[in-house]
């Protein structure tokens, strides 16, 4: 048994690559779509190190390609869960009492594979299955991953770190261990690093974890796992399934060995998974840890100081990379009336030379929405708006399609209303409302963008007044979790930061952080007195 103390120290940021023309990276990425595209890949589930295949399978289509077949996974049932969890809890044990260096060896060679050997092929599988461009495959899947990885090392080292105070009569130390029970990570479509930060985060503390993948983001979570597979990490520790939303929850929310969920979804699917918890507290040994990231609607507020062309630039990148399937998308912009004009000029002429189509194609900035549904609903939201008498107009976009890809052309709404539907309501799609106010009358505005929607995730204000900068962030305190000033409400960095926020968007335990680690560790407070009493008697109840 060693007796040395280790550091892992803090981390650099992964750089980006460009993929520029004629840069290797680029030749490096083209060459990893076009064999991914050879092939039709057969994915199992993975319980306990095993590849599952049930024979029940789905295809997996790209979104902006739907013709094509990258392959195909196999869907599971409860009894995969059920599997999935004995597997997790025959792990527990012995993945505990891993000593933390070696468990973050594993984590730490899993960054090193993305970041070399795996970094084109799990960008190309993020950019086919789930239609990114080079740009946000690499800033995802690559380099927020590796982060999430390498950073958490770190955060974790710091956490262990931090002892009490002893005397030279006692010494005190505290334990960090993981929770007793395993813990359930279901993650969305649209961010490979979410996907693998919401198992690993977890993991790394010493936890088992039960891993649900949306079924649009399993074909780069397979990725993952082969990574973390080659990394070393032990059969059981994380298990991946397959198997539908309710049924997952309905098992894991009853099982008393159930010890947390680490979730990011929509607000509805996490309020019902509280109420299940909820209903089911009496059944479990602990009080399950509940962290989820569930969305927003977040907001742009430009001051009538704001420089015009930078918050068109801005608008047009945070409302309409990845488009806008990021929570936190720009959705919503309040424009001073002195600017409007500007900035509409600008922002309009801007998403005009907007290029949409394939992945493949590395001019495109704009690829398509993830599946048929959420086409259907964006579309159904720009209809509304041509229909509605006056109330909202179109003023760039507006049109889709969907005969061989899930396309919304990237769309401006002006919203004549502060409380017109699509300035309140969660889109997720590439849909930028506006609404134009008396520029004299900004700070009364102020109010309406704090209680114009229930989420509190991220935000944006624009001004070249100080004072205004300093009114502004007082007064929109709690209408986001992330807050930006003159710069697009998108593009959280781990270790920069911390990503999460609050009302109908989460617990905001900030991904990215220590924060959210301390949610998968209980501490267990140990002292230990050198010489014991041998009396019980104190000094001050004797008699004079």
């Amino acid at each position: 048994m060693h007796n040395a103390y280790f550091n892992f120290a803090e981390p650099k940021n992964e750089p980006v690559l460009n993929y520029a023309p004629g840069s290797a990276e680029r030749k490096a990425l083209q060459e990893a779509l076009k064999e991914l595209k050879a092939q039709q890949r057969d994915i199992p589930m993975y319980i306990n190190g095993n590849e599952v295949r049930t024979g029940n399978t789905k295809t997996i289509h790209p979104p902006h390609e739907t013709a094509h077949v990258l392959g195909q996974f196999h869907v599971g049932t409860d009894v995969h869960v059920r599997e999935a969890i004995d597997a997790a809890l025959a792990a527990q044990e012995k993945w505990a009492a891993t000593p933390w260096e070696h468990r973050a060896a594993i984590f730490l060679k899993a960054a090193e594979l993305l970041a070399t050997k795996y970094r084109f092929r799990m960008n190309a599988a993020t950019m086919l299955a789930q239609s990114k461009n080079a740009y946000q495959a690499e800033i995802d899947s690559a380099c927020e991953l590796i982060d999430f990885l390498r950073f958490n090392v770190h955060f974790l080292t710091e956490i262990y770190k931090q002892q009490p105070i002893s005397t030279p009569a006692f010494h005190n130390r505290s334990e960090y261990r993981p929770l007793e029970g395993f813990v359930l990570a279901v993650t969305p479509f649209n961010f490979t690093a979410i996907g693998g930060n919401l198992p690993t985060a977890p993991a790394m503390c010493g936890n088992v974890v039960v891993w649900k993948a949306a079924n649009t983001q399993i074909y780069s979570a397979s990725v993952f796992m082969e990574i973390l597979k080659e990394a070393g990490l032990p059969d059981g520790v994380i298990n991946i399934v397959y198997t539908s939303g309710p049924v997952v929850g309905e098992i894991c929310f009853s099982h008393p060995d159930f010890a947390g969920v680490h979730f990011t979804g929509s607000t509805g699917v996490f309020q019902n998974m509280w109420k299940s918890i909820g209903n089911n507290i009496h059944k479990y040994k602990t009080y399950p840890r509940i962290v989820g990231e569930t969305g927003g609607k977040d907001f742009v507020f430009a001051h009538p100081t704001a420089n015009a062309d930078a918050v068109a630039a801005n608008l047009a990148r945070g409302a309409f990379e990845y488009q806008g399937q990021k929570c936190s998308a720009a959705s919503r912009a309040y424009i001073p009336s002195n600017l409007a004009e500007a900035i509409k000029t600008k922002l309009v002429a801007e998403v005009k030379t907007m290029k949409m189509g394939i992945v493949d194609d590395f001019t495109n900035f704009v690829n398509a929405v993830i599946d048929e549904a959420s086409f259907n609903s964006l579309a159904k939201y720009i209809d509304e708006v041509k229909n509605s008498n006056g109330k909202a107009q179109i003023i760039c976009g507006g049109g889709y399609d969907k005969s061989k890809g899930y396309f919304i052309e990237p769309t401006v709404i002006e919203a004549f209303d502060a409380n017109y539907t699509t300035m309140c309501e969660e889109l997720f799609g590439p849909v930028l409302t506006i609404h134009i106010y008396d520029a004299d009358k900004w700070e009364e505005m102020l109010p309406v963008v704090d209680k114009t929607s229930g989420y509190a995730l991220t935000g944006a204000i624009f001004a070249q007044d100080r004072y205004a900068l300093e009114v502004m962030t007082s007064k929109l305190v709690n209408a986001a979790g992330n807050f930006y000033i003159n710069d697009k409400p998108t593009g959280a960095v781990v270790g920069q930061q911390p990503f999460g926020g609050a009302r109908a968007s989460g617990t905001n335990d900030k991904a990215g952080s220590a924060l959210n680690l301390y949610r998968w560790l209980s501490a267990r407070t140990i002292k230990e007195t050198y010489v014991p009493v041998t009396d019980y008697r104190y000094a001050f109840h004797q008699a004079d």
